[in-house]
């Protein structure tokens, strides 16, 4: 095999095939419903855990390659994020119809979020692979083990925030496949799109601390019945631990 076809095929299986956990979730669509404000709150740990476990040490890694402070990129991910927010709620004001199953403002910065991510995730994979097929391989695997969890806090978030099922897959689908648009940049361009990586990997942090802070944590805190709000902070907190877990293993399995 030619080293674009290794970076297509296990771009693939990092992005594409990350998928199959959401998909067989939402087959029990009744189940899904009913447990949709729990997989929101643990959501908001996987996204928190994959922001302080995974994007940001990676980016500080990468950024001290080249000399790059990556924290003010942070901070910057977070303000285009609130600003972004602040625009599309000022859009859905002045619309002149609303649905009142209208989808709530912040699931457009989800996604966007998520296929920067995906997007990233190509970047790596094809840099990799053409340093050697082995880093490659390794680097996908590491990538699907790591959006596994992620994707199906997504797919749950999703759900929690009134899109159909349907809906859910094809946005998924379409967000995953940005990761073939970067894997494929970056094979054409060669080493001119890594030294922007840690600024993509602390802006894309920035996206999931302020969705995780803004918008879900509110929601557990708003929690007013029974024994809601202290299974909810716990769901928060095995998101948390389960990608940190997650991503020491790959690290010492690297």
């Amino acid at each position: 095999m030619s080293t674009l076809e290794y970076i297509l095929l296990f771009t693939f299986i990092g992005s594409i095939g990350a998928l199959i956990g959401g998909i067989i979730l939402l087959s029990r669509e009744k189940l899904m419903l009913k447990i949709s404000h729990f997989l929101a709150s643990f959501a908001a740990g996987i996204l928190l855990g994959t922001a302080f476990f995974d994007l940001l040490p990676e980016a500080a890694h990468e950024g001290e390659t080249i000399g790059t402070d990556i924290f003010p990129w942070v901070l910057f991910g977070i303000i285009l994020f609130f600003l972004l927010e602040r625009f599309i709620h000022w859009f859905h004001h002045h619309e002149e119809f609303h649905d009142e199953k209208e989808v709530k403002s912040t699931l457009p910065l989800i996604i966007l979020g998520d296929t920067m991510h995906n997007f990233i995730d190509g970047v790596v994979i094809a840099a990799t692979f053409m340093v050697s097929v082995p880093l490659g391989i390794a680097t996908s695997l590491s990538v699907f083990a790591h959006e596994l969890p992620q994707e199906i806090g997504d797919f749950g978030l999703m759900l929690h925030k009134g899109l159909k099922p349907r809906r859910i897959i094809l946005v998924n689908i379409l967000s995953a496949a940005v990761s073939f648009l970067g894997a494929i940049i970056t094979y054409l361009l060669g080493n001119i799109l890594e030294g922007y990586i840690p600024m993509l990997l602390a802006i894309t942090a920035g996206f999931f601390i302020y969705i995780a802070s803004s918008d879900l944590i509110p929601e557990i805190h708003h929690e007013k019945r029974k024994g809601f709000a202290f299974v909810e902070s716990l769901l928060l907190i095995a998101g948390v631990v389960i990608m940190g877990i997650s991503v020491s293993l790959l690290e010492h399995s690297r």
